[in-house]
C-alpha cells in the first residue's frame, strides 16, 4: 500500500495518523475506501459529512428528492438557498467544500429493483440513510445477495436504532423484520415528528461503524440491534441471532430476486 502523502495531508489528517490503531496504513485505508449513502437527508447528512472530514476516498450519494424548508430542521448539508435544488447537489457542494480530496458520486435518481446491484457493486459499505422501508428492505436484500455490509439507521420521535449487517457473520434486517409493514401500520415524521438533533446521534454511530469496518478494528453493531431513547438519554442493545428460516440469509432463502415495495416514508419499527 502507498503510504505517502502530500504536506496538507499529512496536516488534515494528523489527528488520525497519531492514533495508534489508525497509523499511516489506516488513513490510507480510509482514503481509499468508497462507501454509498443512501439518503442525503436527516442520517445521510451527518454520515457524508463526517466521512468526507474522516477523507473517505469515494462517497457515493443517491437521492432523488429535492431540499424542502421543512428539512432544514436535521439535514445539516442544506441551507436555506438550497431550498428547492436537488438534495444530491446540495450535498457534493458542501462535501467538496469541507473536503476537496473526497470524490462525491451523486446519484440523483431512486434505488430500485433494477438499477441497485450496479451501483452498489462499485462501494465497499452500504449505509442507509432512508426515510421509507422499501428501500431499506432492498437495500438489505441486495446487499444479502452481493455480499455488502449494510449499516442500517433508523429515527422517529425521539427514538434511534443503529444495527450493522455483514452477510455470513451475523443477522441481517429481515432476521428481526421479515418484511415490510403494510401502508398505514407505521406513523411518519410528518405524522408524528422527529428531534432535530436525533439523527446526528444516530448517523454519527453509522459513520463510525463504517470507519471502523475500513479499518478492520473495533467490535461492529453484527449481531446487536442498538436502541437510542433521547428522551432518557439512555442506550442500549438487543442481541440478534440470524434466522436460519430468514427469507433472504437463511439456510434457505425464499427470495432471490429483488422487488420493489410501496410504503410510508420516514418511519421506524418499535421493538
Amino acid at each position: 500500500m502507498q503510504l505517502t502523502f502530500t504536506e496538507e495531508q499529512v496536516v488534515r489528517y494528523s489527528r488520525h495518523i497519531i492514533l495508534t490503531e489508525v497509523g499511516s496504513r489506516g488513513q490510507k485505508k480510509i482514503n481509499a475506501g468508497r462507501v454509498l449513502i443512501i439518503g442525503a437527508g436527516g442520517l445521510g447528512s451527518p454520515v457524508a459529512f463526517y466521512l468526507a472530514a474522516a477523507g473517505v476516498g469515494t462517497l457515493g450519494i443517491i437521492d432523488d428528492d429535492v431540499v424542502d424548508l421543512s428539512n432544514l430542521q436535521r439535514q445539516i448539508l442544506h441551507f436555506t438557498e438550497d431550498v428547492g435544488r436537488p438534495k444530491v447537489d446540495s450535498a457534493k457542494e458542501k462535501l467538496l467544500a469541507l473536503n476537496p480530496d473526497c470524490n462525491v458520486v451523486s446519484y440523483r435518481e431512486r434505488l430500485m429493483a433494477h438499477n441497485i446491484l450496479d451501483i452498489i457493486k462499485q462501494y465497499d459499505i452500504i449505509v442507509d440513510g432512508t426515510d421509507n422501508f422499501p428501500t431499506r428492505f432492498l437495500a438489505n436484500d441486495a446487499c444479502i445477495m452481493a455480499k455488502k455490509p449494510f449499516v442500517y439507521g433508523g429515527v422517529l420521535r425521539f427514538f434511534g436504532q443503529v444495527m450493522t449487517i455483514v452477510p455470513g457473520k451475523g443477522p441481517c434486517f429481515r432476521c428481526i423484520f421479515s418484511e415490510p409493514p403494510p401502508p398505514g401500520a407505521v406513523p411518519t415524521c410528518s405524522e408524528v415528528g422527529i428531534l432535530g438533533v436525533l439523527p446526528g446521534t444516530i448517523g454519527l454511530i453509522q459513520a463510525t461503524e463504517v470507519l471502523k469496518y475500513l479499518l478492520g478494528i473495533g467490535n461492529l453493531l453484527v449481531g446487536r440491534l442498538m436502541m437510542y431513547d433521547a428522551l432518557l438519554m439512555e442506550f442500549r442493545d438487543v442481541q440478534v441471532k440470524r434466522n436460519p428460516d430468514c427469507p433472504v440469509c437463511g439456510d434457505n432463502p425464499t427470495i432471490i430476486d429483488l422487488v420493489d415495495y410501496e410504503t410510508p416514508v420516514c418511519s421506524i419499527q418499535r421493538r
